[in-house]
């Protein structure tokens, strides 16, 4: 089919309203209607449904559009609707529709009236839906998502590698495949299972000018996006976690905290689901809090901020969520909180899938870890990632890095070594076994070719490991290496690397964030010292009277650090105070009041500003493990058998235990511990405890005999202590 140009910029405006395309939207159109296929690189925002959406609307026949998500359908289609006064234009056909709403829509198609239809794979596959559309004319087939059809991609799908056999046992029409995502691999793998490798590859460029990138420590994250949410009244935000559970938490965090916020993910009643996101569509709700399955397609285009809990488990699936902020042209925050012990949770998730599947997955994280940490460029880095040049001092400081540069040094000698290293090795080594044979360090397959790697190992023993990390990922975005993705990951040296070799020249490079020291120098300035070390000393003074009133050691009562964090926080209320780190309410509530009162009086009488940063309300524990220790205990039943119920370990019960009597709260031991001891004994070790400074582990360790307790022993009477005297 051809159209004039005239012709197509009137439908454009009819239909739509618009005056102009963006981008390559029109030549992308008038290939598809040429009867061409195409493969559609377009960021999230950049209009890839208009690609789509124009064309089977002026074409005969109906328009099979894949999608897989529900939530992308019912969106889609309802903004088509929106133009037209026929409702029938366009149909979902997936598994939310009842007969009867099945048959009106193949009816509808029939009768040539509906133009374009959504369907997820899983309903293309079905045998009588292929039979249904080898009777109809079907104009062109778009692959929405396309990214799920590469294994090689974030979101790989089984299903969607089937498309093409199925497409070709229905009836043969022009493909068009879109994705936001796509590195190099994996448009060469979409374009391949597609069969359209002849067709017209459309790219367009992946920056996103008015998106702003920032990594945080993630440290009392709750908090944090508490705060951040407070400063950004008025305006629609998304946080994305990793789990269902923590998506539920922090959705119930924020509501208690005063923020108009919303759940959503898989698991939730489909009704509810629709509803929460209809909520956050018509500015009901501020904030929605969802895992990945929300916002694919989602056409809200004034979402100012996305923040990520959790660290993504791939930069494509990183730069597709946060592509939903600013897609109205204004600016978007991204903010995204880091913790590697989240890295080590996304390696957990892959346990237990096939070997392949575990290497890509390992491979997608290891460059989420490399962005997260890396000190150049964000958005030259994550360019880099998709195929793009680009260049740092266009980010025009949107990212922290740039806003915020670390010191640059002299990298020439450093480089030299890693590709000497490299090439040394004979190539044949990933990124982590690399930076462990710079430094000396082994492991098993290091071992099985150490006779190879005399030359090299060891060679850059002057730096640690996390500093050779930096290096590997600076020269690959300097193409001085390369990483073979069919190989997981393997580094190579390329041409550019050679040639450094052979004559090396000067280069500036940054030591990486290293955000573990970040965490730790955070909280050991917590716990060391008090910012108002004269409110510190009356804490104390008034805990030493309280403790020799009570005939407790001060300690039992509140340990130092929570002295310090009362002298930095001044709370004023037992509400304020059972926020206070190693507090709860249980604590609060018993000695709380003498505190608040002196804190109070010293605050006014002393003017001082207490800090703004807020108290956060948390959510009543609702730990199952909790509950379960309780009652397990109340049956009385054994330590052995507690551990078990819930695949727990005896030093993980135990450490649950610990942190529920600190809180305030009693448990009922005196059938655990009359096994190991008397009545009389009992009292004793709770006298020993009651003199002891600390009342700690440490100390009683060195009092008893280990063949009298052993160390698991010695913590169940130190919790018996704390619950029976302290609680």
């Amino acid at each position: 089919m051809s159209i004039s140009t005239a012709t197509l910029h009137k439908n454009l405006k009819d239909i739509f309203g618009y005056d102009h395309f963006r981008g390559d939207q029109e030549e992308i159109i008038n290939n598809l209607l040429k009867g061409n296929d195409s493969m559609v690189i377009m960021p999230t925002g950049g209009g890839k449904s208009m690609c789509y959406q124009l064309p089977a609307l002026i074409s005969d026949g109906c328009a099979i559009i894949v999608s897989p998500l529900i939530a992308l359908m019912k969106n889609q289609v309802d903004v088509l609707r929106g133009y037209y006064k026929n409702d029938s234009i366009a149909h979902v056909l997936n598994s939310s529709l009842t007969k009867t709403q099945t048959a009106t829509v193949k009816n509808d198609i029939s009768n040539g009236i509906t133009k374009l239809l959504y369907v997820a794979p899983e309903s293309l596959v079905k045998s009588e839906n292929i039979a249904f559309f080898k009777t109809t004319k079907i104009s062109f087939y778009a692959i929405d998502e396309a990214h799920c059809i590469s294994e090689w991609g974030h979101d790989f799908r089984p299903e969607y590698r089937k498309l093409k056999n199925i497409i070709d046992s229905i009836y043969s029409a022009p493909i068009i495949a879109l994705t936001a995502t796509a590195t190099p691999k994996v448009r060469q793998d979409i374009m391949k299972n597609l069969q359209i490798s002849s067709g017209k590859l459309f790219l367009d460029s992946f920056n996103r000018s008015n998106l702003f990138y920032e990594i945080k420590p993630k440290k009392d994250v709750a908090k944090q996006i508490i705060q951040y949410i407070q400063t950004r009244k008025g305006e629609s935000g998304v946080i994305y976690c990793l789990s269902r559970k923590k998506v539920e938490e922090i959705a119930e965090i924020l509501q208690i905290n005063g923020i108009n916020a919303l759940p959503y993910h898989a698991g939730l009643d489909p009704k509810k689901r629709v509803e929460n996101q209809e909520a956050f569509l018509m500015d009901d709700c501020a904030v929605i809090v969802a895992t990945i399955a929300f916002g694919m397609g989602i056409d809200k285009p004034d979402i100012r901020y996305v923040i990520h809990h959790d660290i993504p488990k791939s930069l494509e699936g990183y730069y597709q969520e946060t592509g939903r902020a600013g897609r109205d042209g204004g600016k978007g925050d991204l903010i995204t909180f880091y913790d590697y012990k989240d890295i080590e949770k996304l390696e957990k998730f892959l346990q237990g899938k096939p070997v392949a599947e575990q290497e890509v997955g390992r491979l997608l994280i290891m460059e989420t870890i490399a962005f997260s940490e890396t000190s150049i460029c964000r958005r030259k880095y994550l360019l880099y990632y998709f195929g793009e040049e680009f260049d740092e001092s266009k980010c025009d400081k949107m990212c922290d890095n740039c806003r915020d540069p670390k010191i640059q040094i002299e990298g020439k000698l450093f480089i030299q070594k890693l590709l000497t290293a490299i090439k040394g090795s004979k190539e044949r080594f990933k990124p982590k076994e690399i930076s462990k044979i710079l430094v000396g360090e082994s492991n098993s397959l290091i071992k099985q070719n150490i006779n190879q790697l005399e030359e090299v190992f060891g060679s850059g023993s002057e730096k640690p490991s996390a500093f050779w990390h930096s290096i590997i990922r600076q020269a690959y975005v300097k193409k001085l290496i390369t990483k073979e993705i069919e190989s997981y990951g393997i580094l190579k040296l390329t041409n550019d690397g050679e040639k450094f070799i052979s004559k090396p020249y000067s280069l500036l490079i940054t030591e990486d964030h290293d955000y573990e020291q970040n965490k730790t120098t955070a909280i050991s300035s917590q716990k060391g010292t008090a910012a108002d070390e004269l409110m510190f000393s009356i804490l104390k003074d008034t805990r030493k009277k309280l403790a020799k009133e009570i005939n407790l050691p001060p300690a039992i009562i509140f340990t130092e650090p929570s002295l310090v964090d009362m002298a930095n926080q001044y709370p004023i209320t037992i509400e304020e105070l059972s926020k206070i780190q190693g507090v709860g309410i249980g604590k609060a509530n018993k000695y709380g009041k003498k505190f608040i009162q002196i804190i109070h009086q010293y605050v006014q009488e002393n003017e001082i500003e207490r800090p703004e940063e807020i108290t956060v309300r948390s959510v009543a524990n609702k730990s199952s493990n909790k509950i379960y220790i309780i009652q397990s205990l109340d049956k009385k039943l054994t330590i052995a058998d507690i551990a078990s119920g819930k695949g727990l370990s005896t030093d993980e019960l135990l450490t649950e235990m610990e942190e529920i009597v600190e809180g305030g709260t009693r448990l009922n031991l005196s059938h655990v511990i009359f096994e190991m001891i008397d009545e009389d004994e009992r009292q004793d070790i709770h006298n020993f405890f009651s003199e002891t400074e600390g009342f700690s582990f440490d100390e009683a360790r060195v009092e008893f005999d280990e063949d009298i307790f052993n160390d698991n022993e010695i913590r169940l009477l130190r919790i018996d202590f704390i619950s029976q005297v302290a609680n």
